[in-house]
């Protein structure tokens, strides 16, 4: 017994910094978190247009897209809690399919960037509309007729679902065989360095690997 409590007040006493910043994350299925057929390295994202932490990783993610010539592999996530994120991604869709994806990736940019003020789905109907307004385009009284778009959206979040998401931004380093996680967006440059480097040199990332260096 005194065994017992002597490992208990070990167990106590450890220091804090001993206790990982993020526990492995158990993913469902992961068979979809690969580099599309031709890449070597991609990044894989899901993204909800209402929140915060992917306002601030989009960005980053787009210029180290950029800077590495890789794909992205966007899908949108919109989370429940937020009111307004299913109609934006179903505009973006619109916009992709029938203006051009430019226009899609500016407007998720701007919603992005004006997230603050848009408050409910009228402030997101109003943004749009000036955004149409703005750049020469009119604006069709119903988005989504036939529900194709919503459609799309709803499959992303199947498979986000699938994977077993909780949470926005979701972003991966992905491989033709392999995965890993990134939960430190700043960090995203370092990522993709580290794992070109063992692409190329035949090695190859733990398949459920997560890294993380700081806080969500």
């Amino acid at each position: 017994m005194n065994r017992i409590l002597l490992a208990a007040a070990l167990l106590l006493a450890l220091p804090a910094a001993v206790v990982p910043a993020h526990a492995q994350t158990t993913f469902r299925d992961t068979s979809m978190l690969r580099a599309p057929a031709g890449s070597k390295v991609a990044i894989f994202e899901f993204e909800d247009l209402e929140c915060p932490a992917c306002a601030h990783a989009f960005p980053i993610v787009h210029e180290a897209v950029d800077r590495y010539k890789i794909p992205l592999l966007r899908h949108d996530f919109p989370l429940k809690m937020h009111i307004w994120s299913l109609d934006a991604a179903i505009n973006a869709r619109y916009m992709q399919d029938k203006i051009s994806p430019q226009f899609a990736e500016d407007y998720r940019r701007a919603v992005f960037a004006n997230q603050v003020s848009i408050a409910s789905k009228d402030d997101l109907n109003a943004f749009t509309q000036k955004y149409f307004q703005s750049h020469g385009k009119p604006m069709p009284f119903v988005i989504d007729p036939n529900g194709l778009f919503t459609a799309e959206v709803r499959a992303d979040q199947t498979l986000g679902e699938r994977v077993g998401l909780t949470e926005t931004p979701s972003i991966f380093i992905v491989t033709q065989k392999n995965y890993v996680q990134v939960h430190d967006v700043t960090q995203l440059y370092q990522m993709l360095d580290t794992t070109i480097a063992e692409t190329s040199s035949g090695s190859s990332t733990a398949k459920t690997k997560t890294v993380s260096t700081g806080k969500k």
